[in-house]
């Protein structure tokens, strides 16, 4: 059995709302919708890789604010270990580099996309989901300074 593939992704937020793009016709996931993200590189920390991956996919730059709880999934022919952030842009640029469209939805509304399969179980993990309805919210007074990324 192989080692499960380390991934980042990042569940921008803005104004009560949740970045997710969609995967074109032409990727191994079409039509297919996720938290923006990818594969950690040998020597990267969590953060270092989830930064270089927004910047090429989304040509933005990212502010980190709070790590989720990982979750590990098994795709036909390989497992993912998927380590999720929510984060802000740190600027309002937004360019797809890698997918065909993407929306600002409301976190009760995420259940309706058609999300990829590792996403929607993070979300469904642990505190996962609260978690990121208190930050949207702005009930995350609970978090203190030595617990922020």
């Amino acid at each position: 059995m192989r080692l499960p593939i380390e991934v980042v992704c990042a569940l921008i937020i803005d104004r009560n709302m949740v970045l997710i793009v969609q995967h074109g016709k032409g990727s191994k996931h079409p039509g297919k919708w996720e938290f923006p993200g990818g594969k950690i590189h040998e020597g990267e920390s969590s953060g270092e890789a989830l930064i270089r991956e927004i910047r090429e996919e989304l040509g933005a730059a990212l502010k980190i604010l709070f790590p989720l709880q990982p979750v590990d999934f098994m795709y036909p022919g390989k497992q993912v270990h998927l380590i999720p952030f929510i984060c802000h842009l740190a600027d309002n640029q937004l360019v797809l580099h890698e997918h065909q469209d993407f929306r600002w939805v409301k976190v009760e509304e995420l259940f309706h996309y058609d999300l990829l399969p590792a996403d929607r179980k993070m979300l469904e993990t642990g505190d996962n989901f609260h978690c990121l309805k208190d930050w949207l919210s702005g009930s995350n007074q609970r978090l203190t300074e030595e617990q922020l990324p």
